[in-house]
């Protein structure tokens, strides 16, 4: 059975740092296109990071630019989302997604066409 496990959530004030795990199982994640979604209260699902399957190509949503890195641990069968910097508006579930296809290539991080996804991982930040 594929499974995606996330990880590394919890409380945190503003301007704290906390590092995401997407942990893989039944499948080989290198070969996969992951993205990093999240949804606060109240509000839609929106993409916040990609890693691409075909050279480990990068996309950041503005809003997290600068401040988040993403990264894939082949070894680990793991990527990972480091967040710091964190800000009251960056509170939400954060769920990966990965898929194979082509579809993703680009890592233009839109919500449709995943073949897998994680249960979510919380992070809260206080005000």
């Amino acid at each position: 059975q594929v499974r995606l496990v996330e990880s590394g959530g919890g409380l945190v004030e503003p301007g704290g740092s906390l590092t995401l795990s997407c942990a893989a199982s039944g499948l080989g994640l290198d070969i996969y296109t992951v993205t990093w979604f999240r949804q606060g209260p109240g509000k839609d699902r929106e993409g916040v990071s990609c890693i691409s399957r075909v050279n480990d190509i990068t996309h950041y949503s503005d809003s997290v630019k600068g401040r988040f890195t993403i990264s894939r641990d082949s070894a680990k069968n793991t990527v990972y989302l480091q967040v710091n910097s964190l800000k009251p508006e960056d509170t939400g579930d954060y769920i990966c997604a990965a898929d194979s296809s082509d579809l993703h290539d680009r890592c233009d991080m839109t919500s449709y066409g995943w073949w897998y996804w994680g249960q979510g991982t919380q992070v809260t930040v206080s005000s």
